[in-house]
Order: C-alpha cells, then structure tokens, then sequence
C-alpha cells in the first residue's frame, strides 16, 4: 500500500456535520476526521481537538487510498445520522457516523463508524488518537482482545473495538485494511467499561438511532416552504438541548474565532437566559412542547440556584444549571487559523446584563400561553422580578453583546425591560393574578418614554444604541419583533434603513461597527452576525417589504453549510466564523421561516402577544 498523506488541519469552520447523542455531541470534517470531541458531556473537557490545534491534539481519522475522491456529506433523511462518502474513479465508498440514543441518561456517549465500499476495492488507513483533558495528557495505549484500551491517570479510561485488526501506534489506535464491494468495517469507541463498546451490537443500536431521530423529527409542525431547512435547524437544536438537564447550548464548541487570528474566541457551551424566549417560542410553534416545557424547567433551577434572587440572577448557567464559569486559558493550544487565546469557561456569567429579565419574562408568558398555567410559587418570584426592573432598569450595563469595556445605557437593554414590565402585565391580567398593577404599568410607561426621548436621535433621524449616542447595533431589530414599535412605524423605518445602509452587507448584518463602539475594547473586527440577518429578514417581512424579505431569506439560505448548518457569523463571502452549529441562528431561522412563510400565504402571524 501507498503511504496515504496525514489529515489536513487547515478545514474550514463551515466544513463540518454535526452527530450527538444529547449527553454531548462531535464534530465530522467533510473528510470524516472527527477533530473535535468533548467526553462525557458536551462541557466536559476535550478528547479530540485538533480543530484548534493539530492532529496532535487527538482526532479519529478514515483516510482512503484515492487521492482523487470527491467528497460528499449527508443526513439520513430526518436524522442525525451522518454520512461521508467517498467518490472516484477507481469507486464508491461511504462512512456512517452516529451517537446512539439511550434511554439511561446516565449511559456515556459511544461513537459509532460503520464504513462500507459500494463499488471497487480500495485501502485505508485508521487512526484514532484521543488526548483527553484539553490535549493536555497523552494516554497510554494497549491492544486487548482485539480492542485498544487508553488510560490517563486522573481521567476516565476510554476504549476502541473494531472488526479489523488494531495496533497500538504512538498511544494511538492505528489500522491498515482493504475492503471490496459490500464488505464493512465497523468502529466502536466509547468508555472502556462500557459493554456497547463491540461491534457486535451496532446493528441494533443503528436502528433504533435511526428510529429515535425519524419519529422525533415528524412531530415536527411545519409545513411550509422551507420544511427541510426548517426540520434541520429544529435537528441542530436538539442536539444542542441535554436531556438530562432539559437546557439548551448556545452551541457545541468553544474557541472558533468570531475574527480570523484573533481574540475573539469564546466557550459557548453552555445554556444563555438570553436564548429562553427564542427557544421556547421556536420550539412550540414547531411542536415540541416537552423540549419547551423542559428548558422552562431548567431555567426554574437556575433560578433556584440564584436564590430566586434577581439581582443574583446570571445571563448564563453551565448545562447542569450551576452558576460557575470561570473563565481559563488553554496556552498549549495555538488556536483555530492561529486565533489565540483559546479560552473555557466564560467570565460574562459575572456580568450585569438586564436584557436578561425581559427574555425570561417573554419565555414565561410563551409557556403561559401555549402550556401550562404558572403556579403560584411561580409567580411570587415573577413578581419580585419585575419589582427588582421597576428599581433597575435605569442602569448601565454590558448588554446584549457582552461587552467587555465600561457598562453603558444600552437601548436593547431598556427594550428588554420593557419587556419584563410588558409580559408581566399581559400574564397577570389574563390569569387574573395579583399584581402590584399601578407600580408595573407606570414603570413601563416610564421606559417607554425613556427610550424615545434618550434613545431617539433627531439630527440622525433614527434610533441609537446608546443614550443619546449616534451608533447603530442590530439588537435594535428585535423592537418590532418584541411589539415595542409597531413594523410600520415612520421612525422604525428610518432606523431599519439606517441598518441597513450601515450594518449590512448583501443581506449579512454585522452587529455593531467595533471601532465605533467604545464598550468594545477587543482588537479586531468580527464577522456579521448570523441570527442578526435572520431578524433582518423577518423585520422587512413584518414592514410589509415581502419581495425583499424573501429574496434575502433565500441568500441566507445559500450560506449554510451543506448540511444545512450554521455557525454564530459570517465572513465577507459568507463562510462560517466562531463557534458552531449556534443555537441562536437557527432559531431566528426557524421564527423568520414562519412569519415570512404566512406573510407570503397571506395569512397573520399565529403569534400576538
């Protein structure tokens, strides 16, 4: 056999499929590494992640002897379950990757790779190099009965089995085998204690994966134009959500730049308040009340956790609604394209952000009005929550974006609040609820006032991110879609032009112009946002702009990956940046998909506050 040349390290970010079990998740590179693999839970530390480093820092690699290969990736229809293939000349050749599905919530997460040539006889080569905790250890390796055990001291012992010969190669699993038409090989890898971990069972786990994924995905609601987009985000999501904890990640991985070779690097693996609303509203109108009523449910612990304290209430939670982030610097990892540092954890779980109250009051009224009626614990901490926005909404803080320099008056901030006092209203009165009533309406009447007389530039004719500023941000875009303004209105108009004449480019919208924004103090300029273009989108539909609306739907659409997935933000021509797939941009994909969709039928939207 030929020498085969080494797994590339330079993929792009976008260049990538996405298999889960909702315990924790991995990633495919259109190649089929899997170079990027945090075990056992989605925040657990890393066993593969040469994504931001290089295959030293562990991956799973099949590598077939014909440099020719065109390659190709798919889903099985209304799945998770990944497919690679391989077309050449000399054959066809496909790897089928999953996660099986267990109803034990306990049960670690396997990795399963069935790879089978249709057409021609053709060699290959296996690797498989986990170096747990962040790369920072080497496992030892030893063949067993056919299997490759790695152990690290301190960390969980880990375990490969195959249906081909294994060695031990440079504390790796290594392969060297042939396969002809129909013939298969079959890789397991999981804990080593673990009794999945043979080949013998994978059959069996294959079809009930493949049956889990199918009969959850025709739950699904949605019949319209862009159903397979739509299915697909609504796929992405829930392997994002954990169904231990019922929370939802922003997305899968940590450290992918927002700025190519910048600092720009976060961890997103974890569950942000900010995203309750979104999520639950998404998540009932395409028909998953359990998943709606589940995150509703691990809010309600983070608020236990918080001591149904509001001013201790965070912005984000870990997974398993604990309140510690710390924030750490991994320095052996020379990042994504060189994008450094690569951080875990995220220090804005200390920041004061009070968009917050307002997103888990829209929640909280969404789950009242399509599930079921709050409790009465419930609302006694509703009502100490908007009691604390009746005495806070009037400060500076990070906002929306996090910001990381001095805190500012922000309007997305003030909308939010508004928002609290607003939902909080609606739900008292339709349940009957008692409420302070007098203290929340002039409350809300005074942000209202608030925002039009601070946040309204008369010289620039349009709204400002800042009090009494001159920047524009895109968290403005969520004002009609929050009721605050109707979609129609003069001024809104004037705002949404002024977007798009300064944050927009071919229909991506860029957040906010960074040089422009004193509250960042970051270098470099990141990308356009991705869930930003879909509130875009869904804002010139509502403005009654369809014909627009549609055709920059339909761009957007254009710049999924192949799979049909997203990352947080776009490059100028429209490749993914930061980390992937983001839960936010496929729920603004999801909620535009409807409007527009009924927009175009003719019909209202099925959503009034």
């Amino acid at each position: 056999m030929t020498d085969l040349p080494k797994p590339g390290i330079t993929r792009n970010i976008g260049d990538r499929g996405i298999i889960g079990d909702l315990r924790s998740a991995a990633l495919v590179a259109r190649d089929a590494t899997i170079d990027y693999f945090c075990w056992p839970d989605l925040d657990s530390p890393s066993v593969f992640v040469a994504l931001l480093d290089s295959e030293q820092a562990g991956l799973f690699s099949l590598q077939p002897d014909w440099p020719d290969a065109r390659l190709q990736q798919l889903y099985l229809p209304d799945t998770n379950i990944l497919q690679t293939r391989w077309l050449s000349q000399q054959g066809v050749a496909e790897v089928t990757d999953y996660m099986p599905i267990s109803d034990d919530l306990e049960r670690l997460p396997l990795i399963i790779r069935r790879l089978q040539v249709l057409k021609g006889r053709v060699s290959w080569r296996m690797r498989c190099a986990p170096m747990p905790d962040y790369a920072r250890a080497r496992p030892d390796a030893t063949l067993n009965d056919g299997a490759v055990t790695f152990v690290t001291q301190g960390q969980p012992s880990l375990r490969l089995a195959a249906n081909v010969a294994l060695e031990c190669e440079d504390h790796a699993a290594a392969a060297t085998f042939t396969l002809g038409p129909g013939e298969q090989a079959i890789f397991v890898f999981g804990g080593a204690d673990d009794d999945r971990v043979a080949v013998d069972h994978t059959d069996v786990l294959f079809a009930e994966t493949l049956h889990y994924w199918q009969r959850w995905s025709a739950h699904s609601n949605y019949r319209g134009r862009w159903r397979e987009m739509v299915n697909r985000s609504a796929l992405a999501l829930k392997l994002l959500t954990s169904a231990r904890h019922g929370s939802i990640a922003a997305a899968a991985t940590f450290g992918l730049p927002e700025t190519p070779g910048g600092e720009r690097n976060w961890d997103y693996r974890a569950s942000w308040l900010r995203d309750a609303s979104f999520s639950v509203y998404a998540l009932m109108r395409l028909g998953y009340t359990d998943e709606a009523k589940a995150f509703n449910r691990w809010v309600g612990r983070c608020m236990a956790n918080s001591r149904f304290d509001p001013e201790k209430l965070q912005v984000v939670y870990r997974l398993d609604s604990g309140t510690e982030l710390p924030e750490a610097d991994l320095p052996h990892l020379t990042g994504y394209g060189g994008a450094r540092p690569v951080r875990i954890g995220n220090q804005a779980y200390r920041q004061r952000q009070l968009d917050i109250y307002g997103e888990l009051m829209d929640a909280i009224y969404l789950a009242n009005k399509y599930g079921d009626a709050i409790p009465h614990q419930g609302w006694q901490h509703v009502v100490n929550t908007v009691n604390h926005v009746c005495d806070c909404w009037q400060q500076a803080d990070a906002g929306i974006w996090e910001m990381r320099g001095e805190p500012q008056h922000f309007l997305h901030s003030r909308l939010m609040c508004w928002v609290a006092l607003d939902r909080a209203l609606r739900l008292g009165m339709k349940r009957s609820l008692s409420m302070p009533y007098g203290r929340w309406d002039k409350a809300r009447a005074a942000i209202r006032e608030d925002i039009w007389s601070n946040f309204w530039n008369p010289e620039l004719g349009h709204f400002t991110a800042t009090r009494h500023g001159k920047d524009l941000d895109a968290s403005m875009l969520l004002m009609p879609l929050f009721r605050f303004v109707s979609a129609t209105d003069p001024e809104w108009l004037a705002t949404l032009d002024a977007i798009r004449a300064h944050l927009v480019h071919d229909g991506l919208v860029r957040r906010y112009i960074a040089e422009e924004t004193p509250a960042d103090p970051l270098e470099g300029e990141e990308g356009a946002f991705a869930a930003c273009s879909f509130w875009y989108v869904e804002c010139l539909a509502r403005a009654g702009r369809l014909s627009e609306a549609h055709f920059e739907f339909e761009k957007l659409l254009r710049y999924a990956n192949p799979l049909g997935l997203y990352a947080e933000e776009f490059d100028r021509r429209g490749y993914a940046l930061g980390n992937t797939p983001q839960a936010l941009t496929h729920l603004a994909l999801i909620s535009a998909a409807f409007f527009l969709d009924r927009k175009l039928d003719g019909k209202d939207p099925l959503w009034q506050p």
